[in-house]
């Protein structure tokens, strides 16, 4: 793990944010989607919320490695091997395929599956049973799809 690639990567939830949910942006039309006022934002315990938010994004962050870097299930059979056989087989094929699918292109798409086929499912569905309507799916599904985007693209690039 690239410590310094899982913080940066964190950090993008909350940069993305502040750009997607200002007021000139969706910040309005979340707000009215959500049934959130100016007061309710207000009352918040900002440095608890932040903090708790910059957290869950470093635990995203680490589990985007296994969902944009393919050879982590490649390593994955071996852990624990102490055989030198098997782990010298390993650092052969990680010398031939270790580089593979290895770009921000590449862990961008695979964080645009995440945010499709993860994040859209889940929150589509507490959404309708919290009867939220289409804009609000909408506009907090696409935020974590092009969050997931960007922090695949990063993990995937410089890890």
């Amino acid at each position: 793990m690239n410590f310094p690639v899982i913080l940066g990567a964190a950090l993008i939830p909350t940069i993305i944010g502040f750009i997607w949910y200002n007021p000139k942006v969706f910040g309005n039309a979340w707000m009215k989607a959500s049934g959130v006022t100016e007061d309710m934002i207000k009352t918040g315990n900002m440095p608890v919320i932040f903090g708790v938010s910059l957290l869950l994004s470093v635990m995203l962050s680490i589990s985007m490695i296994s969902i944009v870097i393919h050879q982590i299930g490649v390593q994955a059979l071996f852990q624990g091997d102490t055989d030198p056989a098997n782990l010298a087989a390993l650092e052969t094929f990680m010398d031939a395929y270790g580089d593979r699918f290895r770009s921000f292109g590449h862990g961008a798409l695979h964080g645009t599956i995440a945010g499709i086929f993860f994040v859209l499912p889940v929150l589509g569905t507490n959404a309708l049973f919290e009867r939220k309507g289409f804009k609000y799916i909408a506009i907090n599904a696409s935020y974590w799809t092009l969050t997931l985007a960007l922090m695949g693209g990063v993990i995937c690039q410089f890890s």
